[in-house]
């Protein structure tokens, strides 16, 4: 897919490989919507581009943690844009970001389950119209390698807490929400799909869980740009991939049942049940 003219919201894209996504399309001519938290990170980004020759990205602030602050960053988005070719699911918070601590959300939901996946959700389908207005259009979620299943009974973890757990559930969460929602757009021409883009990328992610990194930002980015733009994935959804490669995630996944359950709990706390 050639993305030149295409618009692109990429979460989570004023630092690490969220940036990195950002500067590349933008340098190959795609209208490209950045999001953060920080405006002062946003503008380094900004002004990164230019001065490479790209079109300046549109900026969009907004904190994750809030269902509500990413209702509104979806209104502003369908707002002030006609089309919407491609929606990546970027944002993330890491297993000891802020400290090892249980966390919540503004709206009191388990912090890695609100940022890592029920945001994704939310947003995604907020902006379907739009990618339905604008196909064949994308989704990526990305996601990880490190999987937890859900246990249904305490799926905010208040029992045996860690941040481990707690990441690895939020993204497997991400990945059971790509096949539901892939099986829901079948023939739509809107696809999604997930993946772990690299593992330990020298991110502020990484860095803040005390890892020493293993991969670059660039080899994590330019799998999550395959995704974006990859010919051998045009019109094939539902898939997880380990970088470029298509994989198996945890089996959990593929129980329909289990997905059921969390699309049902999902709806209820986005309000869009």
């Amino acid at each position: 897919m050639d993305v030149k003219g295409k618009t692109i919201l990429i979460t989570g894209s004023t630092d690490g490989v969220g940036r990195y996504v950002a500067t590349k399309l933008a340098g190959e001519g795609a209208k490209v919507l950045i999001h953060g938290r920080d405006a002062a990170r946003a503008n380094a980004v900004i002004d990164g581009i230019k001065r490479a020759g790209g079109a300046a990205p549109v900026f969009y602030q907004a904190d994750l943690s809030s269902l509500a602050e990413t209702r509104k960053l979806a209104e502003q988005v369908l707002a002030d844009h006609d089309r919407l070719d491609v929606f990546v699911s970027n944002a993330g918070i890491g297993s000891q970001n802020e400290g090892p601590q249980r966390q919540v959300s503004r709206d009191g939901h388990e912090l890695r389950f609100a940022v890592n996946y029920l945001a994704g959700f939310l947003l995604a389908h907020l902006l379907l119209p739009r990618l339905k207005a604008s196909v064949p259009s994308r989704i990526v979620n990305v996601a990880s390698l490190g999987q937890h299943p859900i246990d249904f009974d305490d799926v905010m973890i208040t029992r045996n807490y860690s941040g481990s757990r707690a990441y690895a559930q939020s993204k497997l969460s991400q990945i059971m929400f790509t096949i539901d929602l892939a099986d829901e757009l079948a023939g739509s021409g809107v696809t999604v799909n997930s993946l772990h883009p690299a593992t330990y990328m020298n991110t502020t992610m990484v860095r803040a869980g005390g890892i020493a990194p293993m991969s670059t930002v660039e080899q994590g980015g330019d799998a999550i740009l395959h995704l974006v733009s990859g010919d051998d994935v045009a019109g094939r959804s539902g898939l997880f991939f380990n970088g470029m490669n298509e994989m198996r995630a945890n089996p959990q996944a593929y129980d329909a049942q289990a997905r059921a359950r969390l699309r049902e709990l999902s709806l209820n706390l986005t309000g869009l049940g």
